[in-house]
């Protein structure tokens, strides 16, 4: 991999997440502890990097009155923010209701992602950009979609890599396999949670997941929970490693902190063993804390 910066392109969101005690009771309350985070897979990326140390610019579009707010809190992380004002819609909001477990059920009102459009992704953005980050909630709506897909099709042109993260099992199935294999046609990375590799290639059998991936894109990570995680480069090497055992808090952010320091650590040239472990490390520690972003 050759340049210095990563490009990351994807949602900003407010994260409202909402943990209670027991289970819901429909008509009455429940005690709850309830926080309100930063959050969006894009800004969970971008800042995840830059906690890494990995130079980072991202682009993105907020509530016209957050704008500044927004630009000094990326920049606090080392992100260069290419952020858009949007004066008709607010920030994005996500609602989060947290299982005993650490599973997760979001409610999503995308906002002023969904007004993300080509003047927001110029192509001198790629300018000294050696790899393209882009969230897959930003290919499930056509404006940023065919925003999106105008810049990748500049950084094919130039030689520059990108990655892709599927992002949600439901948006993809909306999408369907065949048109997110045609959105992301020649992806250097692919990093699906299981669920998501499942639904992409119509086999439980996370081998097979893998081997069918490998057909879409050069290295596949496969992100397995509680399991570990498998990767493999096309015709190469496969690893699978196990996760360590912790107490989930939160898994929100998890599969950002492990697409981030696995990009983190291909950048410094370690072998994909090394990429994997410390990506399942990272993605670890992110689920036993509140909230999809490290602190400052």
């Amino acid at each position: 991999m050759t340049g210095n910066r990563v490009l990351v392109v994807g949602d900003v969101m407010v994260d409202i997440i909402v943990t209670p005690d027991g289970p819901i009771v429909r008509g009455s309350d429940r005690r709850a502890e309830i926080a309100k985070r930063h959050g969006g897979s894009g800004a969970n990326q971008a800042v995840w990097l830059g906690y890494f140390d990995v130079p980072v610019t991202f682009i993105a579009r907020v509530g016209a009155a957050d704008l500044h707010y927004y630009q000094r809190y990326f920049e606090s992380f080392g992100v260069a923010p290419a952020l858009s004002g949007d004066i008709e819609r607010q920030t994005g909001m996500l609602l989060t209701l947290v299982d005993p477990d650490g599973e997760r059920s979001f409610l999503t009102d995308r906002a002023a992602n969904l007004n993300l459009g080509p003047r927001d992704v110029p192509a001198e953005t790629l300018k000294d950009i050696s790899l393209l980050v882009v969230s897959g909630y930003s290919l499930f709506e056509q404006a940023p979609r065919s925003a999106i897909l105008g810049l990748v099709d500049e950084a094919r042109e130039l030689g520059i890599e990108f990655a892709v993260d599927p992002a949600s099992t439901s948006f993809l199935a909306e999408m369907g396999p065949a048109r997110f294999f045609e959105a992301t046609r020649g992806a250097a990375m692919l990093f699906p949670n299981e669920e998501e590799a499942g639904l992409l290639t119509g086999t439980a059998d996370v081998d097979e997941q893998l081997e069918v991936l490998l057909g879409h894109a050069e290295l596949v990570a496969i992100k397995r929970g509680p399991e570990g995680a498998i990767a493999g480069r096309r015709g190469g090497e496969v690893v699978r490693l196990p996760a360590p055992k912790i107490n989930v808090r939160d898994s929100t952010g998890a599969g950002d902190a492990f697409l981030a320091r696995f990009v983190a650590e291909r950048f410094s040239g370690a072998p994909l063993r090394q990429c994997l472990a410390k990506a399942i490390g990272a993605g670890s520690a992110a689920a036993a804390m509140i909230g999809g972003q490290p602190p400052r």
